[in-house]
């Protein structure tokens, strides 16, 4: 560790497997739903409340899981989805992007040149809260949208008229 630190690099370490690669993946679906909100001009109290509520279904399936809570709080958690949400370069926020504008999933995949990883990330992630029955439920839309073409916009009037609750 202190080999690799110096002025330009810091090193940070842990020993939550679980919970660096379920944070490391679920970026992805979430960075999509943020792409989405953005092409609809939500604005970005929006995409920060989708972002802040992503990162609790994140944490949510994780401790089911066994992972640490901390590491969502950590780089692996917060910081990496905070970057993939918001840059302009992050494959997954593009491929929302595009969504969200109205183009179709397979003419979106068939132009990349790159992968997307949060695209079948998506469908793997929805599985397991359903296999583990943990509310996701911004997952469960990104993938209604994705694997079931359903319109964004119904897709967040769902998000919205759920049941209120405290946090």
């Amino acid at each position: 560790m202190h080999l690799l630190s110096g002025l330009s690099l810091r090193i940070y370490t842990t020993r939550d497997i679980v919970g660096v690669e379920l944070a490391g993946a679920l970026k992805n679906v979430i960075a999509i739903a943020a792409g989405i909100s953005d092409a609809l001009r939500f604005g970005h109290n929006s995409r920060a409340s989708l972002m802040t509520r992503g990162l609790a279904e994140i944490t949510r399936l994780g401790l089911r899981l066994g992972a640490q809570r901390k590491t969502f709080s950590g780089l692996a958690g917060i910081g990496d989805l905070v970057l993939t949400c918001t840059g302009h370069l992050s494959r997954n926020r593009q491929v929302g992007m595009e969504i969200g504008r109205g183009r179709r999933l397979s003419e979106i995949v068939a132009e990349m040149r790159m992968v997307a990883e949060g695209i079948p990330t998506t469908l793997s992630a929805y599985q397991l809260g359903v296999r583990e029955g943990v509310e996701m439920p911004i997952i469960e839309q990104v993938f209604q949208i994705l694997y079931r073409k359903k319109d964004p916009r119904k897709a967040l009037t769902d998000l919205m008229s759920r049941g209120l609750k405290d946090e």
